[in-house]
């Protein structure tokens, strides 16, 4: 009797036709879904937390509070970003188990059972006019045939999936980012900060130096005046005194005649400097 395949043959189509693609192929493009999902969390959270709109403009939001300092109240600024945490989940490791059973069998009887028999009886008499004969003869034959065929498969499969993740190291943009926010914070004055110098010039007249920080941190130089006396309005550019006045980057830079330096005032919001300075360079 031939060995019956088809067992095999349908074991073997069965596997075939798993679709490995979709399996392996469907939790990797999960994982790749999920990361990209965690990364417009993170941009979400800093522009959500961190920054703020003002005209056209993005700016960071900035936390300040006043402390006490070497016996004066100070106010420091600080970055939002730069104390809190920012989500950065990432996916380390992605592990794939994939076991694929399949069972086949196939079974095929076949019986045949057959049997005969014959009886035949033979008489004869003479010695008469007449003869007698008797004959007797019997056949008998049976035949049994039967055939089973039985084909059995199953097919199954499990995969475990595996994901491993937790917070990644910040990107190198974003690490240079807040190191210069940290830079940025500082501690001022809960009024602010004005500075005044002064430096006679070979000419007699007096330079002064004037820089100033509003209780925010920033540099305002517009928010400074000079007054010559007791006058009420502020010295100012003008008829006959142009490039006496010189704005830089932190304040204002007057150049004044030595009676005006003798008794001037320089002020910026809540605060005021007395500024008396000698005619004369000192010896």
């Amino acid at each position: 009797m031939a060995i019956d395949k088809s067992a095999a043959d349908v074991a073997t189509a069965s596997l075939q036709s798993l679709p490995f693609g979709s399996i392996i192929g469907g939790p990797l493009v999960a994982c790749v879904e999920a990361q990209a999902q965690a990364a417009r969390t993170s941009w979400e959270f800093i522009q959500n937390v961190g920054l703020y709109t003002e005209g056209e403009e993005k700016k960071t939001v900035n936390v300040s509070f006043q402390f006490l300092k070497d016996g004066h109240m100070a106010q420091i600024t600080v970055p939002l970003l730069t104390i809190v945490p920012i989500p950065y989940i990432a996916i380390n490791s992605i592990d794939i188990n994939f076991k694929a059973n399949i069972s086949a069998s196939a079974a095929s009887t076949e019986t045949e059972n057959s049997s005969s028999a014959a009886d035949v009886k033979t008489s004869a008499s003479g010695g008469c006019a007449w003869a007698r004969a008797k004959m007797n003869a019997s056949y008998s034959s049976k035949k049994d045939s039967s055939a089973t065929k039985d084909s059995k498969y199953s097919v199954e499969y499990t995969m475990d999936v595996a994901v491993h993740a937790g917070q990644d190291s910040m990107p190198a943009g974003m690490a240079k980012v807040l190191e210069m926010l940290n830079n940025s914070i500082s501690v001022v004055s809960p009024t602010g900060s004005l500075e005044v110098q002064h430096a006679i010039q070979d000419d007699g007249s007096v330079k002064l130096m004037t820089s100033y920080k509003n209780k925010e941190g920033l540099f305002e130089p517009d928010a400074i005046t000079l007054r010559i006396g007791d006058a009420t309005d502020a010295f100012d550019n003008g008829a006959g005194n142009e490039a006496k006045i010189v704005k830089t980057d932190s304040g204002k830079e007057y150049t004044i005649s030595k009676e005006d330096a003798k008794n001037c005032t320089v002020s910026a919001g809540e605060l005021k400097r007395k500024v008396a300075v000698a005619a004369t360079p000192a010896q």
